[in-house]
């Protein structure tokens, strides 16, 4: 046997390790890329945030487009549900979502009116103009059709037309969301993949969430980039209700950041655990079920203080209606009944400055708005909306006015009696009464909450967290890596 040569085995170990340290760095660089970048809803128990883009910032499809207003009510059988009013000044909050296999982006209103996500699908019979490709179902290996037998078929509450399925079990289950603009949102009910970016960095894969296949649609005039919408309501098929086995319960909130912010700076909303409201400060009331609208967040409101005066939400002493405001994200502004409305205006009017010109505005959509011929907010009187329990929810300058395109300041309440509501005793609480509050709903506890929360610090805090998770991660494996090659 010939003799070994100590260098060249000393050669062989050297390529050895080398390429085992080589082999060793790539799997712990794959599997630090990719629980930075991934995480399996199905397996996530403890909740996850995403960001809300709002409709004028640059990170939206939707950025420097057409500005136009449109008002969408979704109208059922006395049912005050979704007024969804599409604001060109910012209000208006957007998800980013991407749906099916290979993800496709799509931008949806979050709307707490309303309960199904829905998006425009191909092939689209009488789709309304959109600047941006549709979606198509049969380019994605995760969308499946439901049918008519199938139990989410049967929880689809958007006046789904019901006579094909008693004629065919096995179709295509459908439905048919309608507006009182006489817009309106048809297709088949579908389950589909859906991913989103949290706030963490991390992508958030969600499997077989029910969502609307959009084949007729028409009217949605807001712009010609809209893609949907993302229902949060109380329904069982809202996106809400949807994941909530999986992220620690039926539970949400979110934070609005003033429409007056750079439009860079996005709001936050979260899910499941972590997303609960408390501490000091606190305002919640309990959420009432109203028989004709079981799916909507109706709180009752008492009354509101301007001032020292106390102005009840009923004139006539009667007893007070329970469930008589709705907390809807989808809409930009605020709304009162005209009774109530007028008591409260000609108060809050009262407490104004009198040298203030009162102005009644016009609106685009040709519904009257009470105005001052000012460009500055006006000092404004202290304003609280008084809740049944007892809950006082205290208003600023910011939640009673608005700026209107730069020209005139505007109230941010509206006369509801006016605007088509199928109540007229309804009352809202649009997305302008909201910002600067933490707000959270919890569906199983049936309340909401409410704490006044700097939103752009907590927009700001959650940018932060997404540079520290990233660097905890990496730090922790370049320090496996110089481990490893120090072991060689």
């Amino acid at each position: 046997m010939a003799p070994t040569n100590p260098n060249s085995t000393f050669c062989h170990l050297r390529k050895y390790y080398y390429s085992m340290v080589v082999i060793t760095i790539f799997s712990i660089d794959l599997v630090c890329f990719s629980y930075a970048a991934a995480a399996d809803i199905n397996n996530y128990n403890g909740g996850f945030s995403a960001h809300l883009i709002r409709r004028n910032s640059p990170n939206s499809l939707l950025y420097n487009h057409k500005r136009n207003k449109s008002f969408r009510r979704l109208m059922g059988p006395e049912t005050p549900q979704s007024t969804l009013v599409t604001d060109p000044d910012g209000s208006e909050h957007l998800m980013k979502l991407s749906i099916g296999t290979p993800p496709f982006d799509i931008y949806v209103i979050a709307d707490t009116g309303s309960t199904l996500l829905w998006t425009q699908c191909q092939p689209c019979k009488n789709c309304f103009k959109t600047k941006h490709a549709i979606f198509n179902p049969k380019e994605s290996s995760t969308y499946r059709n439901i049918t008519c037998s199938e139990s989410e078929c049967r929880l689809v509450d958007e006046f789904s037309p019901r006579n094909h399925c008693k004629i065919n079990p096995q179709a295509a289950c459908m439905y048919d969301s309608t507006y009182a603009d006489e817009s309106y949102s048809k297709g088949t009910v579908a389950k589909e993949a859906i991913t989103l970016k949290s706030t963490s960095g991390k992508v958030v894969t969600l499997k077989d969430i029910v969502i609307g296949c959009g084949q007729n649609n028409s009217g949605i005039e807001a712009s010609e980039n809209e893609m949907g919408i993302i229902g949060l309501g109380r329904g069982p098929l809202s996106f809400a209700s949807q994941i909530s086995p999986h992220v620690g319960g039926k539970k949400f909130s979110y934070c609005f950041v003033p429409v007056s912010t750079d439009p860079k700076i996005e709001s936050t909303i979260n899910f499941g655990n972590g997303s609960e409201v408390s501490g000091e400060g606190v305002v919640s009331t309990p959420l009432i079920d109203v028989e004709s609208d079981m799916d909507s967040y109706l709180v009752t409101m008492k009354g509101i203080t301007i001032g020292n005066d106390f102005i009840p939400f009923n004139s006539t002493g009667t007893m007070l209606e329970k469930g008589n405001t709705l907390i809807d994200s989808g809409t930009a502004l605020s709304y009162l009944p005209q009774d109530f409305y007028e008591r409260v205006v000609n108060q809050l009017v009262n407490k104004l400055d009198p040298n203030l010109e009162v102005i009644n505005y016009i609106d685009e959509d040709n519904s009257s708005s009470i105005c001052f011929n000012t460009t500055t907010l006006p000092k404004a009187p202290n304003m609280a909306v008084h809740f049944d329990d007892g809950g006082k929810l205290q208003l600023t300058a910011e939640h009673i006015f608005r700026d209107e395109e730069k020209k005139l300041v505007c109230l941010g309440l509206k006369n509801s009696s006016k605007q088509g509501f199928s109540s007229d005793d309804i009352g809202v609480l649009g997305n302008n009464v909201q910002e600067n509050f933490l707000i959270g709903f919890d569906l199983d506890k049936k309340w909401v909450s409410f704490k006044p929360t700097n939103c752009i610090k907590m927009a700001a805090a959650s940018g932060a967290n997404i540079a520290t998770h990233v660097f905890s991660i990496f730090s922790t494996c370049l320090l496996y890596l110089f481990l490893i090659v120090k072991s060689f």
